[in-house]
């Protein structure tokens, strides 16, 4: 039985893809479909069903809009309502795609409804199971999420209910099995995850500490242990894909509307458009649009615009390369921030030549950085998470994690320099940026970031001490 995974880095996102005599089915897509059909089209074959494991919160589905241009009927498991036309699955019910079969396997715990399907090939012969965030490589998925929707849910109920799931519908499950999760490393729905994307299921009954022998109050405790706060976006993502959202194709026309500087600028000044630069690091740093955040297309890019854009209804005005617009769009819609509103033709250059003001952040090197860490003893704000921060940091250092700066804006001087730096130079421009914007001037970034200085100067750091949770 083939199977194919198409995974998405930039979100750690596995979607996939199964076709059999002609029909074909997708499992969890991206917003953007138009891979999807161009795949059953290569084949020759009709997208029958959508499969959903459950309501995601890091992304937005393209469930729908498979639903409306290929005609797919979208199948969830029990306990479903979502707003829209789909089958509610019963568990145990099983689909024909082909002379393939899929079926419903309820594993209730990362939220009600999630589902775990089983491949079953032509012959009969069980194949795989595709599981969602039941069952990651490495981990099993958050059960903090759905309480953040459903208000009579707690993490401790849901938790339970995973292990019930576990136990219950997936031990017993066939050692020869291959597993396919819909996130690897990376991903904010699990603390864990492999780099790994499919494994065996007899391998991660050996590995998986969420698989070995523990009562449940001890699968509660290792569960929840190490969980922070989940990005603000993620309820905002579930009803999202629960009532529906607007065809990408009327968010492209809205989005793609290119403004030449005069334009960009009114725009800015007329709405309440944020300026969002996603050019890298270095070039932000070497110029910029005033008042704009900086959140690069070349990192993770969905995530942190998620973090730090607190409603997927603002509206946007982008700053990108030449060319990478429709990319930026793209990537903002799957995680449903919808409401781009036009971008800056010709891109920073063309607001540059045109004579408009614009600012820099100063940046220094590991050893610029540490000459003034020996002669001058600044203030150093370290803003990776707190997980990293333990593991090593600079001795004297101030850990505000950049998905909480917004709340310790207070305990950052203006009148006194100081110096930024994360792992290797993302997210301290992020910071940078906000802190811009914010009226903070007197500062400087460390290009490389920590990486750099631990292995280019002989700073002072804390003794490693390995990470317990990646969150």
């Amino acid at each position: 039985m083939k199977v194919e995974q198409i995974y998405t880095g930039c979100l750690a996102h596995a979607a996939y893809y199964i076709e059999n005599n002609g029909e074909a089915a997708v499992f969890d897509p991206l917003r953007e479909v138009e891979p999807y059909l161009e795949r059953a089209k290569k084949d020759n074959a009709k997208i029958k069903y959508v499969f959903e494991t459950h309501f995601h919160a890091d992304f937005v589905s393209g469930h729908l809009d498979l639903q409306k241009k290929a005609g797919s009927k979208i199948v969830f498991g029990p306990n479903a309502k979502p707003n829209y036309e789909a089958i509610v699955a019963e568990d145990n019910q099983v689909f024909n795609v082909g002379s393939y079969k899929v079926k419903v396997i309820h594993t209730p715990g990362h939220t009600m409804e999630s589902t775990t399907y089983m491949l079953i090939d032509e012959e009969g012969k069980e194949h795989g199971i595709i599981t969602g965030d039941t069952l990651f490589i490495g981990d099993v998925g958050r059960p903090d999420l759905a309480q953040h929707v459903v208000s009579d849910l707690t993490e401790e109920k849901l938790a339970g209910h995973l292990y019930d799931s576990l136990r219950n519908r997936i031990l017993p499950l066939s050692d020869d099995l291959i597993v396919y999760p819909n996130h690897g490393a990376g991903s904010a729905c699990g603390k864990m995850m492999s780099k790994e994307t499919t494994d065996t299921l007899g391998n991660q009954k050996k590995v998986n500490y969420a698989l070995q022998e523990m009562t449940k109050a001890e699968f509660i405790e290792a569960l929840l242990e190490g969980l922070t706060t989940p990005p603000g976006y993620f309820p905002q993502n579930v009803l999202m894909n629960i009532k529906g959202y607007e065809s990408l194709d009327s968010v492209m026309d809205r989005a793609t509307q290119a403004l030449d500087p005069v334009a960009f600028e009114a725009a800015a000044n007329e709405t309440a458009a944020l300026v969002l630069d996603t050019r890298d690091a270095a070039d932000f740093a070497k110029g910029f649009i005033p008042n704009s955040i900086n959140i690069g297309l070349e990192g993770s890019f969905a995530q942190w615009v998620g973090e730090m854009i607190p409603s997927v209804k603002q509206e946007i005005l982008l700053v990108t390369y030449p060319d990478k617009e429709e990319e930026a769009i793209t990537r903002l819609s799957r995680v449903g921030y919808d409401n781009a509103i036009g971008f800056l033709k010709g891109g920073f250059a063309s607001w540059k030549n045109s004579g408009k003001e614009y600012e820099t952040v100063q940046r220094i090197g590991p050893k610029e950085f540490e000459k003034a860490y020996n002669e001058e003893k600044p203030l150093v704000i370290d803003v990776r998470k707190k997980s990293e921060f333990d593991s090593e940091h600079i001795i004297g250092a101030l850990n505000i994690p950049l998905n909480e700066i917004n709340q310790h804006l207070a305990e950052i001087p203006k009148d006194k320099p100081f110096i930024i730096h994360c792992a290797g130079g993302y997210r301290s421009m992020i910071a940078a940026s906000i802190l811009k914007q914010r009226g903070w001037d007197d500062f400087v970034d460390i290009a490389g970031g920590f990486k750099e200085v631990a292995e280019n100067t002989s700073v002072a750091k804390s003794d490693y001490v390995c990470p317990t949770t990646m969150l």
